[in-house]
């Protein structure tokens, strides 16, 4: 029979980059304490990495050595095993669209659930609980453009909206016009405007 570290490290090999494992998911093998334990033990031996209070991930094992997931498929799957949206933020989305040069330090996203702050290896990400409307459209193209224009802010919607209109398709048009009713007021009129 398999001890508890074992157990823990075989379900963590089965996980894809960046999987998540947390106490709960094995609690039918012992106590909490002793789950803690092993957890902690197996992070401390370099097996596991604690990306915050309670969830572990693999260390991913290259030419013999370990080296940590990437950060965007560890947020990835905070998402799914919590069922909770995370998006990139407004700075991010904004640099991604073009809308902006400033090249943001760190890793920062938005969710619909809880405020936290993941760390794996050197790399540290905020990810900060956001309104429902900055969520809307989820990782689409369109989903960006709410983040981007809502962290640019209503003084440079006119500009933003010239470089927007020659870069998204009507598709992206049409569903940011489904959510202009969750969207601030400027916001909307001035999707409203280039949708008319």
């Amino acid at each position: 029979m398999k001890t508890l570290p074992e157990s823990i490290l075989e379900h963590s090999r089965r996980l894809p980059e960046g999987g998540l494992l947390s106490a709960k998911e094995f609690l039918h093998l012992g106590s909490r304490a002793a789950v803690d334990q092993a957890l902690s033990r197996l992070a401390k031996a370099g097996k596991l990495i604690r990306a915050s209070r309670g969830l572990y991930l693999a260390a991913i094992t290259d030419q013999g050595r370990y080296v940590t997931p990437a950060m965007e498929k560890v947020v990835s799957a905070l998402a799914s095993k919590n069922q909770e949206d995370i998006v990139l933020d407004g700075a991010r989305s904004a640099k991604m669209l073009g809308l902006s040069v400033q090249v943001p330090s760190g890793d920062a996203f938005l969710t619909s659930g809880r405020a936290r702050t993941l760390q794996v290896g050197e790399v540290t990400a905020e990810i900060k609980h956001a309104p429902r409307w900055m969520l809307a459209l989820g990782s689409t193209t369109a989903g960006a453009v709410i983040r981007a224009l809502a962290w640019l802010g209503e003084r440079r919607i006119g500009e933003v909206m010239e470089t927007l209109r020659i870069q998204l398709t009507p598709i992206d048009w049409q569903a940011l016009s489904s959510v202009r009713s969750l969207l601030p007021s400027w916001m909307a009129l001035a999707i409203g405007r280039e949708v008319g």
